[in-house]
């Protein structure tokens, strides 16, 4: 697992549980990181703080669309998940078209 987070604070908790990473903040530190980490073979899995998927859709879809490897993954930052509630329900929803 790789980190590319928002703030350092998330990076630290991370750094805690074994998972090294870097702090970025604009686009182009954000692409040159996640190229980076993806062409480390030992990084199966990319974590993004979710403020990145917020701010920049395009490249993480781009990217998300382009590669099968490594998986990337959105997780809340210090601050939260900026999902609603009802996030999981509404994503199965809208993947099978049945409500539940």
């Amino acid at each position: 697992m790789y980190l590319i987070s928002d703030n350092v604070d998330t990076l630290t908790g991370m750094r805690l549980a074994g998972v090294d990473g870097i702090v970025v903040h604009e686009r182009e530190e954000l692409r040159q990181a996640i190229e980076k980490a993806m062409n480390d073979k030992s990084v199966g899995v990319i974590l993004l703080t979710e403020k990145f998927g917020r701010e920049f859709p395009d490249l993480i879809d781009e990217i998300k669309l382009g590669r099968t490897m490594p998986l990337l993954i959105e997780i809340p930052d210090r601050h939260g998940t900026g999902r609603k509630k009802e996030f999981i329900t509404s994503y199965v929803n809208e993947a099978i078209g049945l409500k539940l």
